[in-house]
């Protein structure tokens, strides 16, 4: 297969999306680089280079072998490990170029690639996406989507109008598990479904202030790492990791598992706006901080043919903290309100069965039986797997995909605008997950009153401002 690019085709490429650049921050454009050969090379560059970057990494330059262009991270350390890691794996790492803002990636080199992938801090999800978006480029980006509603609003809106290939990365919705579920509950298998428990073991929350103030690591470009948030000085607690747990920057465990975990249950039953969200039990947490477990409810009108739907969530299972400053955790036995209970009835019952997700799950209760999904939908069956060896299976109606970096990246090189997760479907799945994120923020009891089509919350009118935030000044897309 050829791979390389003509120089003609090159030029010609290089002068369109020249334009393009120039007009990026202000005017959407249409994918300058859909008109391409299919055998020729999409030109990348990844934002976020730890972590789930590296199965970026993994899946882009050495399964699907695409050319990488660039990487942007604010540690300085993680360029190092990046080019160290592509040894051996492309031809000339030094020619992948390291920057530690993605403003001046977008800047400098913006008429060298055409498709981002972005595995970055949550708070550094829909402004590059945006950017990226507007200059004519595909995007994938990690799950959720982005960090609050306003932001996948927006987002929705600039997919539609840029016409590129998006994907949310969100791989159980490209697999067996949650088709089979949506054609077993479309097909009515376990009639009308009128809630579901969903629960996890993540534990991405804290308790007590922030840590002190601490020196700024060697490398570490702080100001592009806080990037579209509000500024706060370094401590620790933050990076790499830890910033799930707090409100500026992350979505605490909703934010981290629940576009998994609920993906089934806003999928298979349809779900829209809930007409109210509310925390039904909290531990931990604070003024900044995500809880170290709760129950939170969403209330679900009906839709269609189908009836009102509770939908449960259960995190934190196993992760409680010690009374050392500043919320660090151990792990404990949880209390007894951090699994369904009727998932505990049916282990009883069924004591042979495996109702085991890995660390999440769900089960959606229908008239005539129960369904079980694992974590990213892994599992299927109607409990116990007696009944679902009985039970006559419904027809597959559903496409079954490739997996979601494969999907994602056929539908660039054919220049196509959908795939599995694209962000008309991740922004309204992420929206319905982070709106748990302000029942938490509310409190215990709180019931929240959601005007979906309005996006306000209407009985708690301080809670607005957490609905959607403006970007830092220097930041706005």
């Amino acid at each position: 297969m050829n791979t390389q690019l003509t120089r003609r085709s090159f030029l010609k490429r290089t002068a369109l999306a020249a334009g393009a650049v120039s007009a990026a921050r202000m005017f959407p454009v249409p994918n300058v680089m859909a008109a391409r050969s299919p055998d020729d090379l999409l030109n990348c560059v990844l934002i976020g280079s730890g972590g789930r970057g590296m199965t970026h990494l993994n899946e882009v330059v050495v399964r699907a072998k695409q050319n990488l262009v660039a990487i942007v991270d604010p540690d300085e350390k993680r360029h190092g490990e990046v080019q160290r890691w592509l040894q051996g794996k492309v031809k000339d790492p030094a020619k992948v170029q390291v920057f530690t803002d993605y403003r001046q990636m977008f800047d400098k080199i913006g008429n060298q690639f055409d498709t981002v992938f972005i595995a970055a801090p949550n708070h550094h999800h829909a402004a590059p996406a945006i950017m990226a978006m507007k200059q004519g480029k595909n995007v994938y980006c990690e799950k959720p989507v982005c960090h609050n509603i306003g932001e996948a609003r927006l987002m929705r809106v600039v997919a539609a109008q840029s016409k590129v290939a998006t994907q949310m990365g969100n791989q159980g919705h490209c697999e067996e598990g949650y088709r089979r579920l949506c054609e077993y509950i479309w097909g009515g298998v376990i009639g009308k479904v009128t809630e579901t428990h969903s629960w996890t073991n993540r534990c991405n929350g804290g308790v007590g202030p922030r840590p002190p103030v601490e020196p700024v690591p060697a490398g570490l470009h702080w100001d592009s790492w806080i990037g579209p948030a509000p500024y706060r000085d370094f401590h620790s607690d933050l990076h790499p990791h830890s910033w799930h747990g707090w409100f500026d920057f992350g979505n605490g465990s909703i934010g981290n598992m629940g576009c998994h975990v609920l993906d089934g249950v806003f999928w298979a039953l349809k779900v829209e706006h809930p007409t109210a969200i509310e925390v039904e039990y909290l531990r931990g947490g604070g003024k900044e901080r995500y809880p170290t477990g709760s129950r939170i409810r969403w209330d679900c009108p009906a839709r269609g043919d189908m009836p009102p739907v509770k939908v449960f969530w259960y995190e934190g299972l196993n992760a409680s903290t010690t009374d050392e400053p500043y919320g660090r955790l151990r792990v404990a036995r949880g209390d007894g309100r951090n699994l369904p209970p009727l998932l505990l009835e049916l282990r009883q019952q069924y004591p042979e069965e495996e109702l085991d997700g890995g660390d999440s799950g769900t089960l959606y209760v229908g008239e005539k039986g129960v369904i079980f999904t694992g974590t990213y939908g892994d599992k299927m069956h109607i409990v116990p797997w007696k009944k679902m060896r009985e039970t006559p299976e419904p027809p597959k109606t559903l496409p079954r995909p490739k997996d979601i970096f494969t999907d994602f990246i056929e539908a660039c090189r054919a220049g196509k605008t959908d795939t599995a997760v694209n962000f008309d479907y991740g922004t309204r799945l992420t929206e319905f997950a982070v709106l748990g994120n302000l029942a938490q923020q509310a409190g215990e009891g709180r019931k929240v009153e959601w005007d979906g089509p309005n996006m306000r919350v209407k009985n708690i009118p301080e809670l607005n401002q957490r609905v959607k935030r403006p970007f830092r000044k220097g930041w706005e897309v």
